[in-house]
């Protein structure tokens, strides 16, 4: 693979600002995905070689998708609670697959990092760290950090080489529409270095029966108008189901939008996705959220969180109502009749 010049200037810059320092904090989303996790990996082996920074990979929420386990598990990282940490302890603060004001990390609002790689369109809040390398094109941030491991001649041991197919993989998925050639390269590259029998074992990670019921609550409660469908998880614990059953109910035949939300520690989640080449699910979810939240994401896929803390239950009927009317105006023609997906008798 042909490493482009834009990513050796990056590389240097990056090791000026390394050198002198001993301890960098590398902050995920909140929820990390295999992208971000295999990123920061990466990120960390990176400064550990080249400038021998100790890195400590943090994140504010949970790890709650069993191939996203599997994933820690066998790259065996300690990811540390943000809440937990002394930000300003750290030489350095670094951002990966993710962005200051985004509202799916935990850094702290007065934080500006030192360092943001990140592959989603770029932030006005961003442009105030030291180094950034935003690529709002490319389909992975792998695909970056890739990069510069190879400009930087670091070898690639198969943990590593695994955990950055798994993330090229899963956030272009399956090398599909938002990819490009760089994701492609990356992953010709790096497969023949990665387990094959671990990249099997972590997507097909077991999972515990309240995986089922949650699975069972996102059918059950899951509509359809027209052309799309949403769903509601209500109260979970375990906030990365509400992605993975967007991803599955849109799947159904005649689908084009599918969202589904629900609720976590003090949060409303919602994770959109949709099948139209054409369109923009980043765009249209900061359309629903308005002022209510946070959101952002990509052509096929995103995502979007507002704060519940500070509503009465009213307030929040009448907020999650709106965000529904939008939804539906904003992704169809008005006027189609809402059916449940899987009709059940004595339904209320």
């Amino acid at each position: 693979m042909r490493v482009r010049q834009k990513t050796y200037h990056k590389v240097e810059r990056l090791l000026a600002l390394l050198r002198g320092k001993s301890s960098m904090l590398i902050v995920m989303q909140d929820y990390p995905d295999p992208d971000a996790i295999a990123a920061a990996t990466a990120l960390r082996t990176f400064a550990n070689t080249k400038a021998e920074v100790q890195c400590s990979l943090a994140h504010g929420g949970t790890v709650g998708r069993a191939e996203n386990r599997a994933l820690v598990d066998y790259l065996d990282l300690n990811l540390r609670p943000i809440r937990d940490l002394d930000v300003q302890r750290f030489d350095l603060v670094a951002m990966v697959d993710t962005q200051p004001g985004t509202g799916n990390n935990s850094l702290p609002s007065g934080i500006i990092p030192n360092i943001v790689i990140d592959h989603h369109p770029i932030r006005h809040a961003t442009r105030r760290a030291e180094f950034t390398d935003v690529r709002g094109r490319y389909g992975a941030t792998c695909t970056i950090l890739y990069e510069y491991l190879l400009a930087a001649k670091i070898a690639i041991e198969a943990p590593l080489a695994t955990a950055l197919v798994y993330g090229i993989r899963s956030d272009t998925q399956d090398l599909g529409g938002e990819t490009t050639r760089a994701d492609i390269e990356s992953y010709s590259a790096l497969y023949p270095l990665a387990n094959r029998r671990m990249l099997e074992e972590i997507k097909s990670r077991r999972v515990p029966a309240a995986y089922f019921r949650l699975l069972m609550q996102g059918i059950v409660n899951a509509r359809i108008f027209g052309a799309r469908i949403l769903s509601d998880l209500g109260e979970t614990d375990n906030p990365d189901m509400i992605g993975e059953i967007a991803d599955l109910l849109l799947r159904k035949e005649g689908i084009v939008w599918a969202l589904c939300y629900g609720k976590f520690e003090g949060r409303m989640l919602l994770s959109l996705r949709t099948s139209d080449p054409d369109a923009n699910a980043g765009r249209i979810i900061r359309a629903i959220i308005g002022k209510y939240g946070t959101g952002g994401g990509h052509n096929a896929l995103a995502g979007a969180q507002i704060d519940l803390t500070t509503l009465t239950e009213r307030e929040h009927h009448f907020r999650e109502l709106v965000l529904l009317r939008r939804y539906v105006s904003l992704t169809g023609p008005k006027g189609d009749v809402s059916e449940p997906l899987v009709p059940l008798l004595n339904r209320p």
